[in-house]
């Protein structure tokens, strides 16, 4: 079997939840994560302690999120 070679960059398809996990471990020194379990409820966890902080975070990846969308088009 051949190696899979990823090629980064933004796309328009889901990935594999465990796959961006993977890539992140080790590079970050704080986590918000939000998603969706198996049975479709929220999930939610984040290593800050403080709500203010995790709000703050969220704002700026809200911010960048709409830049991102602008940029494209």
């Amino acid at each position: 079997m051949g190696e899979v070679v990823e090629l980064g960059g933004v796309t328009r398809l889901d990935l594999p939840p465990d796959r961006v996990l993977e890539k992140a471990k080790g590079k970050l020194t704080g986590v918000v994560i939000i998603g969706y379990d198996e049975d479709g409820d929220e999930y939610f966890a984040s290593s800050y302690a403080d709500g203010g902080t995790v709000l703050w975070l969220m704002e700026r990846a809200k911010l960048r999120l709409f830049k991102a969308v602008d940029d494209s088009t």
